[in-house]
């Protein structure tokens, strides 16, 4: 196995090595073996040191340099957009290495480094480098052990905006009280420009990394897309998030599952809804929240004209709470809900029947919900396979698939954004199908639920 050789080699190489900043970039220029401290990734003569190196050269020169052995499949993947190094046992030394020779790479625009213990000088070495490099857009160094000065460093370049990165993960790795402040504070302190999509999940930032994460959505202006799950908010910081939701103007997804919010917790996104007018997707999953919770989320649900998927499975709701948050999208009229996710709630006949003339009044929701109640004791209604129903009409009409499908597609891209799709079939008049059926018929279209219907 190549990583694990890898990791052995480069752990055995730290090991021999006097210390691990015992050598410089300088040397290699000047090819002696004198000690002296290393800190960053600058070089006493730049144009000495690695004039006209570049590529797999420049990476094999600064794995010399380290004492590290190479890895092959970081230098057969130099020149491709993407490189997964996932799980190498890199090691500070090994994503040295690798930090070098992407300074002057032109063509790596995602890099993923999750799981390869890089720890704090590793950290240090990868935002020196994000500094410098003008092409890195997506980077992945989760669950890293970045300890406090790696997240200082990270924080640094978030604050400064000094990089070109769109996307940053950073899911575990900063699970300290320290670290996981930190990060919160500096990227609070002023508005990043350039993130636009951030995974701080698995962190365990507690209630008090909720009230900083709660400012910093306050002032950010380019953050779309936030995944907080796992975080140990708990109530009082997430009421601090919701706060601070109320004038953010940018951020479109948020994920909130996992984080124990409760109902005071809803009710703090309950009012935040109905001031935001951004939010398109909400995922409150697992947060013991129950039907005075679901009535709270309900006070912004009433009034919101944004939002879109609503995701509150393994939540502790009863057909009660279930009913609640399918009344508010009802008595709401500039309501633009297509997904409610409630598929743990035991539903009632009373409830089927609001969803059903819901849908007839919204034809692109779709409710996710458990079984229904007392169906288990009758003879289940048999559905004809809605395909085959589809199959049947175009036979009779003398029509192809293709011409179904053409007629769905107002764009002529080829792909249907699930709403959509739901809802031209539920208006046509033509093919005999009911919501049941035309839920079964996107299950099979949308296997993987990627939201679009590609035919």
């Amino acid at each position: 196995n190549e990583s694990v050789w890898t990791a052995d080699q480069n752990e055995e190489m730290s090991n021999t090595s006097a210390s691990p900043d015992s050598v410089s970039l300088a040397d290699v220029s000047a090819e002696k073996a004198t000690q002296g401290s290393d800190t960053d990734l600058e070089v006493e003569d730049p144009e000495k040191a690695f004039a006209g190196v570049m590529g797999a050269e420049l990476y094999l020169e600064a794995c010399r340099l380290t004492e590290v052995v190479p890895v092959s499949h970081f230098i057969q993947n130099l020149s491709k957009p993407y490189v997964n190094l996932n799980h190498h046992g890199l090691g500070p030394k090994g994503v040295k290495a690798i930090a070098i020779a992407l300074v002057s790479n032109g063509t790596i625009t995602h890099l993923e480094l999750e799981d390869n213990c890089i720890l704090a000088e590793g950290a240090i070495y990868i935002a020196e480098m994000l500094r410098e490099n003008s092409s890195l857009q997506e980077l992945n160094i989760s669950n890293n052990h970045l300890d406090t000065a790696g997240a200082e460093a990270i924080a640094s370049l978030l604050l400064d905006n000094m990089s070109y990165l769109h996307a940053l993960q950073l899911s575990g790795g900063l699970y300290a009280l320290k670290q996981s402040h930190c990060v919160c504070t500096f990227v609070s302190l002023q508005g990043n420009y350039q993130v636009k999509e951030l995974d701080l999940s698995h962190n365990g930032f507690s209630e008090k990394g909720g009230q900083l994460l709660g400012q910093m959505l306050a002032r950010n202006t380019t953050l779309e897309i936030l995944d907080l799950s796992w975080n140990h908010l708990s109530r009082k910081g997430t009421v601090a998030l919701g706060t601070g939701l109320r004038g953010n103007g940018a951020l479109k997804i948020l994920n909130l599952s996992w984080n124990g919010i409760g109902n005071e917790g809803a009710l703090a996104l309950g009012e935040a809804l109905k001031v935001n007018n951004v939010l398109v997707h909400l995922d409150i999953s697992n947060n013991q929240i129950n039907n005075e919770g679901a009535k709270n989320l309900c006070r912004g649900l009433e009034v919101n004209g944004k939002l879109k998927i609503l995701k509150m499975a393994n939540n502790p709701l009863t057909v009660e709470g279930a009913t609640a948050l399918l009344a508010s999208v009802r008595k709401n009229h500039n309501c633009m809900m297509e997904e409610i996710n409630i598929s743990n709630v035991l539903v009632n006949e009373t409830f089927i029947k609001l969803l059903d003339l819901v849908c007839r009044m919204r034809p692109e929701l779709d409710v996710i919900h458990g079984e229904v109640e007392g169906c288990i004791t009758k003879i289940p209604k048999q559905h004809p396979n809605p395909m085959k129903v589809i199959q049947k009409y175009l036979k009779e009409h003398n029509l192809q698939l293709w011409d179904f499908f053409r007629n769905i597609d107002k764009d002529g891209n080829m792909k249907i954004p699930v709403a959509a799709f739901r809802r031209a079939m539920m208006q046509q008049q033509n093919i005999p199908l009911d919501r049941v059926q035309i839920g079964e018929l996107v299950r099979q279209l949308d296997r993987h639920r990627t939201g679009i219907v590609d035919y």
